[in-house]
């Protein structure tokens, strides 16, 4: 075995066991939520046949010729059994920490797709008799899908306030204490809704952190049963493969899960397929540059989606054009060298959230909370990212993206470049209006290192799917506002 120095801090340094009680709490709240989950989706399910049904009935030109709801009562059952047996194959049904909304609803379309689609294969061969009208079951698809995600999204709300008041905790144990380590904890600690509950670091090279090193990696079986871990987060990048392995095998062992947290700036983290070598099995490389094809495709969407928002958003920006005139001298929209693809500078349109002279005395500096250079309106705008929607018109120019890396001053470039590994692979592809980073909170003076990681991970795994989803998070994201200022 790879990992040695036997260490284990005393009982004392982090809790013991969780009580008798707080695990039969854990349990009942987590089989309440099941059940939930089951009799919701049965009723959503129902009730979007039913919707679809009437929808179907006003829109026929015969009415007099509609088959009677009860007729369809047969086909109604086999879907909805269909449809949750699609569910629970699918392991719908497991209580998740951390899945976004936006992931449920792409999970949702594909099991309610093939539940369908398997449901209407029987009923072929079962039901011959009775003949679902296209309309009906093509309503029923969309509105199952949008029906069944509006329950599950309260339910997962009701359990994230059950989490968060601490009645279905996991136990997680982190595997070193350095940069990684620690930036999993303040995730954690800023996501109590999550349930989870940090019990320490597991390190061999470091005794103190902000939370307490229980011991080395020697220790660990030892403290997967001493604190009741349910999870185990790898975040040590000097680990060695075969270390890793190790842990793994504790983790299985021990029925813990575990996860292994990425560091880009010493592993090159990339998708890769099977392949072969003259007859050799080898691993290659998937190649997701936008060349070809996926850069036709997402300049389609560019295109389309940007001239659309900018015909919906007029009113809005003529308004918005009107208050910076009318609160502050200056021009209405502010230009800026902005660094683009290929390490290119292009100029980047916003409208004018700061005082003419903002920069006059301090030269490039960011943005930070209550900063006194913005103008009585610009505040709001920054907060809501209203400031950033001109540049829906750099997008209709081919300077930008709506997805991409935010892009950044060529001071700041010239900075970031020297300090951080790989950081000018962010200039790879087009910098977007909005980003991975961005909805994932890190904007403004949050740390340009971590920032960078998951705009690195973007280019790396780019994919129309992924553009859309962050698109779909970017709605949330500015109406929370955070770190928007």
């Amino acid at each position: 075995m790879m990992i040695d120095s036997p260490r284990i801090a005393e009982p004392a340094i982090a809790p013991a066991l969780p009580t008798a009680k707080a695990r039969l709490t854990g349990r009942l709240v987590r089989a309440a939520y099941v059940a939930s989950l089951v009799l919701g989706d049965f009723v959503a399910i129902a009730v979007a046949f039913v919707f679809a049904y009437e929808l179907r009935s006003v829109t026929e030109r015969r009415p007099d010729q509609v088959t009677s709801l009860g007729e369809y009562l047969p086909t109604l059952g086999l879907l909805i059994v269909t449809l949750l047996a699609t569910f629970a194959l699918m392991r719908m049904y497991l209580p998740r920490r951390g899945m976004s909304r936006i992931d449920q609803l792409g999970a949702l379309f594909t099991a309610v797709t093939i539940g369908n689609v398997v449901a209407m294969a029987i009923s072929a061969f079962t039901l011959r008799g009775l003949d679902v009208p296209r309309l009906v079951l093509i309503y029923a698809w969309a509105l199952s899908i949008v029906f069944v995600w509006l329950v599950r999204t309260l339910i997962e709300y009701c359990l994230r306030v059950a989490r968060r008041a601490g009645l279905d905790p996991e136990r997680l144990l982190i595997v070193g204490a350095g940069e990684e380590g620690t930036t999993i904890l303040h995730k954690v600690r800023s996501n109590p809704d999550l349930g989870y509950e940090v019990v320490g670091f597991v390190d061999d090279r470091r005794d103190d952190g902000p939370a307490p090193v229980l011991g080395g990696l020697a220790a660990l079986p030892e403290l997967l049963a001493w604190h009741g871990v349910g999870e185990v987060v790898v975040a040590d990048p000097q680990l060695t493969h075969a270390q890793i392995l190790d842990i793994v095998a504790i983790c299985d062992r021990g029925r813990v899960g575990v996860k292994i947290f990425p560091d880009l700036f010493h592993l090159a983290v990339k998708e890769v397929s099977p392949s072969e070598f003259g007859g050799l099995p080898m691993l290659g490389v998937r190649d997701v540059s936008l060349r070809g094809w996926n850069l036709l495709l997402k300049r389609a969407m560019d295109v389309v989606l940007a001239s659309l928002l900018l015909v919906l958003l007029a009113p809005l920006l003529m308004l918005v054009a009107l208050a910076v005139k009318m609160t502050s001298r200056g021009p209405i929209l502010f230009v800026q060298e902005r660094v683009g693809i290929d390490g290119r500078p292009f100029p980047c349109v916003k409208f004018r959230s700061m005082r003419v002279d903002a920069e006059q005395h301090t030269g490039p500096i960011w943005a930070s909370p209550e900063d006194g250079r913005t103008t009585p309106i610009g505040r709001f705008l920054r907060r809501y990212s209203i400031d950033e929607l001109p540049q829906l018109v750099n997008v209709l120019l081919g300077d930008m993206s709506l997805v991409g890396p935010r892009p950044e001053r060529p001071f700041f470039v010239e900075q970031f470049s020297r300090l951080i590994p790989r950081y000018d692979k962010r200039h790879r592809e087009k910098a977007g209006v909005t980003g991975w980073a961005q909805v994932n909170g890190l904007r403004g003076q949050s740390g340009i290192e971590e920032r960078t990681l998951y705009d690195l991970f973007y280019v790396e795994h780019w994919s129309p799917a992924f553009d859309l989803k962050i698109l779909l998070k970017t709605i949330a994201a500015v109406i929370r506002g955070r770190n928007a200022y």
